[in-house]
């Protein structure tokens, strides 16, 4: 079958890596892509939310299976777009409606769905301009640090965890002023949790689902998990603790009355669910929904997923998943993300790549990168994701930071310390 996938990133470049092996495929298609994707298929020029554009490849590639893979034409309905159009309405996509869609696109419905199916998760207070008072108030009932998050997307920038209550009292008012657009019109005011991060994903076709591999990734640009926020400086899966025992929690308290929940709410769901959770004294707390793979846990996930995906995928789009069947690799990953000079801040593009053909026992995923006069260059703050399997955690990082070092390009960073926590 024909295959497109929709994004431009690290996550994108590694869900073609693993498509393409299966025999179901036929040719495979990226919107827009980037200069790795090019090697496994056809690059449209084409954005992510240009709904009309996309009809149009589609439509003149006879492409039979639609995978997104950013969370903003989900947000902005790329489905019901499809579910609508008379010449698209039979083609597969795999990714959530508008109304599930809000389980990432809105931190305050999703809030209130963990609430109304009892899922663990913080304590929270959703605050407008109208409650501003009431807000202020129930900050004050929080012990510091305070956990303040945009209630729409905000490319991953709209959470401020903050130490001091006058500085936290002052960022909301100035969140609902406008400092991340219309997102933080509304703003969720969070109780903070403390533990370890782990990241859990389930493909789904809104009955059944399979629980893919779980991963850790590093969200902080220095070592030690200083410094700012950043789309994710890394991955390792498996996560030691997230043994039989902490994923039975997961799966009876967590994932199973999310499934549930989107049944009883009668929101029609298929494609990815992602939980972000944190592990409290062996429980698991949902931090945040999202409602498609993670990056850079993605390129560490599917190193480790032995299964044909797109069988998985068909099982997802056609409501067929009970029968697939999902294989791990009891191998570790570990992806080694390098990134632009002055990242998550400002940053320069443009800079050629070298050492590409020098790399051996990893795959190197593309995340922001181009090609420019039969070179490759940076194209983005997150530019190459190097990926090894290793038997144990030691082994899959000494390959990646191995092959991170042979890479070149000026200004490259990465964080040196990934795993220290495990």
């Amino acid at each position: 079958m024909n295959i497109l996938i929709i994004g431009s990133g690290g996550r994108e470049h590694a869900l073609g890596w693993k498509i393409k092996q299966s025999e179901k495929t036929e040719n495979l298609y990226f919107a827009p892509g980037n200069a790795g994707t090019s090697a496994l298929g056809d690059n449209f020029e084409v954005g992510v939310s240009d709904f009309p554009g996309l009809k149009k490849a589609v439509l003149e590639n006879q492409i039979n299976l639609v995978v997104v893979g950013p969370e903003v034409p989900l947000v902005d309905g790329i489905h019901d777009f499809f579910t609508r159009d008379s010449e698209l309405k039979n083609i597969k996509v795999v990714g959530p409606k508008k109304a599930g869609a809000q389980l990432e696109g809105s931190k305050d419905f999703a809030k209130e769905f963990m609430r109304r199916h009892n899922i663990p998760t913080a304590k929270y207070f959703s605050v407008t301009k109208n409650n501003l008072a009431e807000g202020i108030e129930f900050l004050g009932s929080l012990t510091d640090p305070y956990v303040l998050k945009a209630d729409g997307l905000a490319a991953g920038k709209g959470v401020l965890i903050i130490d001091d209550l006058e500085e936290a009292k002052n960022s909301l008012r100035e969140m609902l002023g406008g400092k991340f657009g219309q997102a933080s019109n509304k703003v969720v005011v969070e109780e903070f949790l403390s533990g370890v991060e782990v990241s859990v994903f389930v493909i789904t076709d809104g009955k059944d689902y399979k629980i893919l591999p779980e991963a850790k990734d590093y969200k902080r640009i220095g070592e030690g998990d200083t410094g700012l926020n950043t789309g994710g400086m890394g991955a390792i899966s498996p996560v030691p603790f997230a043994d039989e025992e902490f994923m039975g929690k997961v799966k009876s308290r967590i994932i199973i009355p999310t499934i549930n929940g989107l049944q009883d709410d009668q929101i029609e769901y298929n494609g990815f669910i992602f939980f972000g959770l944190i592990n409290i004294n062996s429980d698991p707390f949902v931090i945040e929904y999202n409602v498609r793979l993670g990056d850079p846990e993605t390129e560490a996930v599917l190193m480790r997923v032995k299964s044909d995906l797109v069988d998985l995928l068909e099982g997802a789009a056609d409501g067929t998943l009970a029968e697939k069947e999902i294989i791990f690799d009891d191998r570790t990953a570990a992806t080694v993300m390098l990134v632009a000079g002055g990242y998550p801040e400002s940053y320069e593009k443009g800079k050629v790549i070298n050492g590409l053909d020098r790399v051996a026992n990893s795959t190197v995923f593309h995340a922001g990168t181009k090609m420019q006069e039969n070179n490759v260059v940076t194209n983005g703050g997150r530019v190459l994701a190097v990926s090894s399997l290793g038997e144990n955690m030691t082994e899959a990082l000494a390959s990646s930071y191995r092959n991170a070092e042979l890479i070149q390009f000026e200004k490259k960073y990465y964080r040196k310390d990934l795993g220290f926590d495990l």
